[in-house]
């Protein structure tokens, strides 16, 4: 049996789509876990009020193959998230009818409603001793992550790893951001997640992805692909080859395998699939902030750290003054000053909230000079 599956899927027909994640599911056996009667949450990529043709949520044409599969099989179906702002009735409802998830109802599915969370102990963890999350999930046998694939300011990439972090409700993402400013930190929260879940399989929207500025206000990249694993971080590595990256530029793979979760590289993998044909090389993902090769606490690191650190910058024309930004920030770092977003860089932790969350896309990542060259040596 494959580890991965990567399978051709050139656009969003809904026979195409299905013809292709049947396949993509029966090279892992990715389905032979349901059971008549089972509840299955399906946890996809709904991180805001966007229409699926931009790319920054899981396309609903997938997610209706998905759900028709399980229903054929006999188990329950709820599709949930927790998008970024309160964690309301009104934003769920809001977000489903942007996202295209409201026609997935007809079909059997429930989308979840329930704002409720629970906290429960996780000693097993390595920074998380404890998680808060929306206590749909408690309800289900069995968790199916479906992400897409996208860039991402602070984490370099956004798919399956990265989706569980929608398990946190609303706006207590901020303060997971506040608690771990540093993305080595906030990687090791994110495997954290993903070891408290223990998703049953793992699928990739890759068949129009999102590049630069994202992972909301990046642009649409088709890619023509679906991948789907039992593991999350299998999942990941095939995806990284998909944008041109790998473990060293993504903390999250690099934090899976110290732990042993996976390994160093996609070619250690079983993998079913031309991967060589779907890759894109040059798909525009912004790289991790971190070039933390020098000790902590040294003079070089310090200066390393000032000169080579990634940062959020506003486009002052794009900005409309209407404070998302300062509303995300956890670490109260922006004020809009004469219909401007302004950033206190004493203040600013570099989590990239405003990034991810401004409307109007006038927040994007800052590379400097010097980590540009640095990457171009592949140092």
């Amino acid at each position: 049996m494959y580890d991965v599956s990567i399978t051709a899927c050139s656009s969003y027909d809904e026979d195409r789509v299905k013809a292709a994640l049947e396949e993509a599911l029966e090279r892992i056996d990715g389905l032979s876990f349901v059971q008549k009667g089972m509840k299955i949450a399906i946890k996809p990529n709904l991180v805001s009020f966007r229409k699926p043709e931009e790319a920054a949520t899981t396309h609903p044409a997938l997610l209706k193959a998905l759900v028709e599969m399980l229903l054929e099989r006999g188990a329950e179906v709820v599709i949930g998230d927790s998008p970024g702002g309160p964690n309301s009735v009104m934003v769920l409802n809001r977000v489903y009818s942007a996202t295209g998830m409201t026609a997935l109802e007809k079909l059997g599915a429930v989308l979840n409603r329930n704002t409720e969370e629970i906290t429960e102990a996780f000693p097993e963890g390595k920074k998380l001793d404890s998680v808060t999350y929306t206590s749909y999930l408690k309800e289900a046998d069995a968790v199916i992550d479906f992400c897409k694939l996208k860039a991402h300011g602070m984490m370099g990439m956004s798919a399956a790893v990265k989706n569980l972090y929608g398990i946190i409700p609303g706006l207590k993402k901020p303060e997971m951001h506040y608690r771990f400013p540093n993305e080595a930190d906030f990687a090791e929260m994110l495997i954290d997640l993903n070891e408290f879940i223990k998703p049953r399989l793992a699928i990739c929207d890759a068949v129009v992805g999102m590049e630069g500025n994202g992972p909301l206000n990046g642009k649409p990249k088709q890619v023509g692909a679906i991948v789907a694993s039992k593991s999350t971080y299998y999942c990941d590595l095939v995806c990284a080859e998909l944008m041109g990256m790998n473990i060293n530029g993504l903390p999250t793979l690099k934090a899976a395998y110290d732990r042993g979760l996976a390994p160093q590289s996609y070619k250690e993998l079983n993998i079913s699939g031309d991967i060589e044909a779907l890759r894109s090389p040059d798909f525009e993902a912004p790289p991790v902030r971190g070039l933390h090769f020098m000790k902590k606490g040294t003079l070089l690191h310090f200066i390393s750290s000032k000169a080579l650190a990634q940062k959020p910058k506003l486009v002052p024309s794009l900005c409309v003054g209407c404070g998302e930004c300062a509303r995300m920030c956890p670490a109260k770092a922006i004020e809009i000053k004469n219909k401007k977003a302004v950033i206190d860089r004493e203040k600013c932790i570099r989590c990239f909230c405003c990034q991810e969350f401004c409307p109007k896309a006038a927040m994007v990542v800052h590379r400097p000079f010097a980590a540009k060259v640095l990457n171009k040596l592949k140092l």
